[in-house]
C-alpha cells in the first residue's frame, strides 16, 4: 500500500471511528401508545414499523407497544423530552403541556372536514409551531393521522347542552378537554384511557368520550349502550420523538422515518375514514343505540368561549388558524 492510501485509509478509519455509535448498530426504537390494537393508530404504528424496517434492511427496528405499557401518554411524553429512545402516539392537547399554542389543533368544533388538517399542516404558523417544538425538545415525526371524529358514550342520550347538565363524564388529563366539556355543562373528571372501563362500570363516571375506533377497542358498550355523536373534537394525532436523538441519526434514517411517517399518517386516516361504518355496524349488533339528531350548533355556541381559555397562548391564536383554513 502507498503512503498516500495509507494516509487515505487511516482517515477513513479514524472518521468512522468518530462518528456516533447510532450510525454503525442497529436502531431501536420503542413506540408507546395507551390503544387497542384494533384501533386504525395501532394499525398505522405497525404499518410505520414494517415499512421502516424494510426500508432499512432491518437496520432500524421499531417496536410497538399498546395499551400504556410503558406508561400513561403523559409521563411518555415526558421521557421523551428528557431524552428517552421512544416514540408516542399523542395529540396536541398533550403537547400543549410544553408548547402552548399547538394546543389550539384539538379544540372543540375547529375542523369540520378532516381534509382541512392539510391545510393548516402547510401553514406558515404550523411550521413555526413546529419549530417550537423542536426547540422544546420534540421531533414531529407524523403530524397528518386521523383519529376520528370524538363522540359521547353514556347512560342516556345527549341531543343539547343541557342534557350534559351535571354529568360526570372522563376525559383524559389535559387543559382542551376540561376547559370544553365544562362549556358543555358537564363535570368532566380526568381517568387514565386504561381506567375507563372500571371507571364507568363502577359509576365514577357516567360516560366517556373517544373516536368510535377507540370506544369499540375498550368494550364501553359492554357498560354504557348509547353514543351521542357530538363530534366535540375532530382529532388528529402526532408522533413525536426526541429531537436531540432523531438529530443524531443518520441522514438516510431521517429521511425514511419522515417520509414512512407520513405514508403512515395517510394510512390511518384512510382506515379511520373506512371503517366508521363497519364501527357503526358492531356497536348496533351489540345493542348499542346511536343519537344522530344532536344539536351540534348549540354545542358549538356553548363551547365557543373555550378558545378565550389560555391565558400562554399566542395573541390572536384562535384567528391565525382559521385565516388559514379559509385559504
Amino acid at each position: 500500500m502507498s503512503k498516500r492510501s495509507f494516509i487515505t485509509a487511516a482517515a477513513s478509519l479514524a472518521a468512522i471511528s468518530a462518528m456516533p455509535a447510532i450510525a454503525q448498530e442497529t436502531i431501536r426504537i420503542r413506540f408507546a401508545h395507551s390503544l387497542s390494537t384494533s384501533e386504525p393508530a395501532h394499525l398505522a404504528a405497525e404499518f410505520f414499523a414494517k415499512n421502516v424496517a424494510q426500508r432499512t434492511n432491518n437496520r432500524v427496528q421499531i417496536q410497538v407497544f399498546p395499551s400504556e405499557q410503558l406508561g400513561p401518554g403523559k409521563e411518555v411524553n415526558e421521557m421523551i423530552r428528557q431524552g428517552a429512545n421512544v416514540m408516542n402516539i399523542t395529540d396536541p392537547g398533550y403537547l400543549s403541556d410544553f408548547v402552548p399554542d399547538i394546543g389550539v389543533l384539538n379544540g372543540p368544533y375547529l375542523i369540520k372536514d378532516p381534509k382541512d388538517y392539510t391545510k393548516l399542516l402547510a401553514s406558515d404558523w404550523y411550521k413555526a409551531t413546529e419549530k417550537k417544538m423542536e426547540a422544546a425538545g420534540f421531533k414531529l415525526v407524523m403530524a397528518n393521522g386521523f383519529f376520528g371524529q370524538r363522540h359521547l358514550i353514556a347512560d342516556k342520550a345527549v341531543r343539547k347542552p343541557e342534557d350534559m347538565a351535571g354529568m360526570t363524564v372522563r376525559v383524559p388529563p389535559n387543559t382542551m378537554w376540561v376547559e370544553t366539556f365544562k362549556a358543555m355543562g358537564a363535570r368532566p373528571t380526568t381517568v387514565q384511557w386504561s381506567e375507563v372501563y372500571n371507571a364507568l362500570q363502577q359509576n365514577v363516571v357516567v360516560g366517556a368520550e373517544a373516536p368510535l375506533g377507540s370506544l369499540w377497542g375498550s368494550k364501553l358498550h359492554e357498560v354504557r349502550k348509547t353514543i351521542s355523536m357530538t363530534g366535540h373534537f375532530t382529532a388528529f394525532v402526532m408522533w413525536p420523538m426526541n429531537v436531540n436523538f432523531f438529530n443524531k441519526l443518520p441522514a438516510d434514517v431521517q429521511k425514511v422515518l419522515l417520509e414512512e411517517g407520513k405514508r403512515a399518517g395517510d394510512e390511518m386516516t384512510r382506515l379511520t375514514l373506512e371503517l366508521q361504518n363497519d364501527y357503526m355496524n358492531k356497536f348496533k349488533a351489540a345493542g348499542v343505540t346511536f343519537v344522530s339528531d344532536v344539536d351540534l350548533a348549540a354545542f358549538q355556541k356553548a363551547t365557543a368561549p373555550v378558545y378565550k381559555a389560555f391565558p400562554k397562548w399566542t395573541p390572536g391564536l384562535h384567528e391565525t388558524v382559521l385565516s388559514a383554513l379559509r385559504k
